[in-house]
């Protein structure tokens, strides 16, 4: 039975009339999954430990704490938390200091005039227009936090694929290395039975022509494998050649250890950075949508002022006058054009979009995730059949120079059966690897890599029945 997700939000922002969310189905299970378990969002947030590559380990990590993208981040959640203090602000009293000296020309000492005091101010908010916009500056440094999680999640992925990438490169320019010297044996051989007259050149020409393609693959992979390096290097904050003492030593593509429990497709979004950073910005656009519409009731202001007036600056201090005022004000937009009717149009349309954003995240996350599982099932699948090709691939190439030695077979069955040995071990090294990017895509697509705080989670998605009534 389908599932439906809803935002119950802040109790002061979201009402039964004018949610920030709208219920949305979702399906009850994964259907790329055989079966679902249920996961804690905890159990991913360190998702990288479950590959036991030590080098792995140790870049995402420095990766978490160096990257200029997360710094990057890590600035906005400050800036969105210290524009949520100057909305706080508005909502306590404010207080000033003064003082002043005056000297009237030509009017002796009696034309001096000194003042010091205090001025003092407070906007009643009656009707809840500042502590809107408080509220709005919460869910948007909330949705920065979030924002931030995001991009966390971002670079460990990367990180691991691009490590992946590396290992896959390496181990596959030590296939085409065994193979290259096993091609220059053959061309060795061929030679010598050119020379006692039992092959033609033709031959020999082939064996070389054999050998130098697959001597060309060489410096491709040692591209890939150097361009790969200088990507984790700048990923965690390095020049491009820094890490090349820490990853030149050739280690096999890291594999995840056992299954991965998949969470509901609600619990999902629960994890999933992006999702929590649209729907904790369309909480920010209710308050906004509030905060304008209270724009149009009356405000309310108390002021007052306490001082002191001398004719001299000593007199400040002894014998000043005191000087004081109390003043209470009320403001009521009568004609403003329709600016603050613009203004409340203004925030709605933001709303609208930020819940048409929201959808969108929740239908992206979901076909992230089933993409995920289709690929990786299907990558398993097509590894078993590519190494059993390879077994194959191996024995025939090995009896093929068996017999060309004694001359059994010609050459071109030779070549054929190298040529077949050289695809496949490739191929069987590259889905290797392969399945390792899709389970840290599927890992990423889960939500991994990150954990919200405590305090930046301001709202949590519920999953309901079509009926609306909440789940039990």
């Amino acid at each position: 039975m389908a599932g439906g997700l809803v935002l119950s939000g802040c109790a002061s922002l979201v009402t039964s009339d004018n949610a920030a969310l709208t219920p949305m189905a979702l399906p009850a299970q994964w259907s790329g999954a055989e079966a679902s378990a249920a996961t804690s969002p905890t159990s991913l947030s360190q998702w990288w430990q479950a590959f036991d590559d030590p080098v792995l380990v140790d870049l995402v990590e420095r990766s978490q704490q160096a990257n200029t993208r997360i710094q990057l981040a890590q600035a906005a959640l400050r800036q969105a938390r210290a524009q949520r203090d100057v909305s706080a602000a508005s909502l306590a009293p404010s207080v000033g200091s003064s003082a002043s000296a005056r000297r009237n020309p030509g009017a002796g000492s009696d034309g001096n005039t000194f003042a010091a005091g205090l001025d003092a101010s407070w906007e009643l908010d009656l009707f809840g227009a500042n502590r809107r916009g408080v509220d709005a500056g919460d869910a948007t440094a909330a949705a920065s936090a979030a924002s931030l999680g995001d991009v966390q999640v971002s670079i460990a992925a990367e990180v691991a694929l691009n490590y992946i990438t590396l290992r896959s490169a390496q181990q596959r320019l030590g296939i085409a290395t065994q193979n290259l010297a096993s091609q220059a044996d053959t061309l060795q051989i061929t030679q010598w039975r050119v020379q006692a007259g039992l092959a033609t050149s033709l031959e020999s020409e082939q064996a070389r022509a054999a050998v130098e393609q697959t001597r060309a693959q060489l410096p491709l992979l040692q591209t890939q494998i150097a361009q790969s390096r200088h990507a984790l290097a700048v990923l965690v904050a390095q020049a491009p050649d820094a890490l090349s003492a820490q990853l030149d030593a050739v280690a096999p593509v890291p594999q995840a250890r056992g299954d991965i429990a998949l969470a509901f497709p609600a619990d999902t979004l629960r994890q999933r950075a992006d999702v929590r950073a649209a729907e904790l910005q369309a909480v920010a656009a209710l308050a906004r949508v509030a905060q304008a519409d209270a724009q149009r009731l009356p405000s309310f202001q108390i002021g007052g002022s306490l001082g002191l007036s001398a004719l001299t600056l000593a007199g400040l201090a002894n014998g000043a006058s005191l000087t004081s005022a109390l003043l209470a004000s009320v403001s009521l937009p009568v004609f403003d054009g329709g600016a603050i009717r613009a203004q409340v149009g203004v925030q709605q349309a933001a709303l609208d979009q930020a819940r048409a954003s929201y959808q969108g995240t929740i239908l992206t996350a979901l076909q992230e995730v089933e993409d995920a599982l289709v690929t990786l099932r299907q990558d398993r699948a097509r590894l078993v059949n590519l190494q059993a090709a390879a077994d194959a691939a191996g024995n025939a190439a090995l009896l093929a120079r068996q017999r060309y030695s004694s001359g059994l077979v010609d050459f071109q069955t030779v070549l054929d059966t190298q040529r077949t040995q050289l695809n496949a071990q490739d191929s069987v090294a590259s889905t290797v690897a392969t399945v390792s990017a899709d389970h840290v895509r599927l890992y990423k697509a889960l939500g991994g890599g990150w954990q919200p705080l405590a305090a930046d989670a301001l709202a949590t998605p519920l999953p309901v029945n079509p009926s609306g009534r909440p789940s039990t």
